[in-house]
């Protein structure tokens, strides 16, 4: 019987034509990566070896939290000289949730098999800079106040856009928050920022869209909504304590009175 035929291979003449055609532009360039990425890459492959990751969702009604900054922006900014952002509001309300969850702050740590619990609350910032994005460190922020959160984020944002942050301000973080919705994003499933010291879970914002919600006397109406996400080690933190938590930032942000009270 006769063999069948072999595949015949790509024709180079094929790839050249495409090479040549009247105004293609296929120039390749190579940049070495700065010290920042590769750090940021080794820990984001770090996480994804070591962790056992999995992502909880939950979503939750902006109204409150923005009728708040629409209505006190003006003199929040004439009393503390910063802005009022959603940023300050996420970190009390996440500090708060470390505190009644102390798994979620905790760490495993393998070398010594033991379960290291943190009773700070160092919260990781992602933001934009020239090399990509970095996630400087507010430290205590159980202890701060929404101004004081905003400036020290303000702070670092401003040293970020400048290229002026070092390592150490990036060192030690026991939770993260990154907003992907000031770049649009809906959903995703945050990976954990380990590189800059071990942690157990991170929290991802997203932008903010209105939707069709059904209040609880049963009508339907258009309201703001974000998704939130938490990504957490299995190893380490429960399911419960996971959706625990994300109710309880969800809590928070929508009666805003409750990142006063404490409750």
């Amino acid at each position: 019987a006769p063999k069948p035929a072999a595949p015949k291979a790509a024709a180079p003449a094929a790839v050249a034509a495409a090479a040549s055609a009247p105004g293609a532009a296929r120039a390749e360039r190579r940049v070495k990566m700065n010290r920042m990425r590769k750090s940021i890459g080794r820990s984001m492959k770090e996480a994804q070896n070591t962790a056992c990751m999995l992502t909880t969702f939950q979503e939750v009604d902006m109204s409150a939290i923005m009728a708040l900054r629409k209505e006190y922006k003006d003199e929040f900014e004439a009393a503390h000289g910063v802005r009022l952002g959603f940023m300050g509001a996420f970190v009390k309300a996440s500090a708060y949730g470390l505190q009644q969850l102390p798994a979620v702050n905790a760490v495993i740590d393998d070398a010594k098999q033991e379960i290291v619990y943190r009773d700070y609350a160092d919260i990781s910032v992602a933001v934009a800079s020239p090399k990509g994005l970095v996630v400087p460190v507010i430290r205590n922020a159980q202890s701060l106040s929404i101004h004081e959160v905003e400036g020290t984020i303000g702070e670092l944002a401003l040293r970020a856009r400048n290229d002026e942050l070092g390592m150490e301000d990036m060192m030690g973080g026991t939770f993260t928050i990154t907003n992907g919705g000031v770049f649009g994003s809906l959903l995703s499933t945050p990976i954990l920022n380990s590189g800059f010291g071990p942690q157990s879970a991170i929290l991802g914002m997203h932008f903010t869209k209105q939707r069709a919600v059904v209040l609880k006397n049963g009508e339907i109406a258009a309201r703001p909504v974000m998704y939130l996400a938490l990504t957490y080690d299995h190893r380490l933190v429960d399911g419960r304590e996971a959706v625990t938590f994300l109710c309880l930032v969800r809590d928070q942000i929508e009666d805003p009175r409750r990142l006063i009270l404490g409750c």
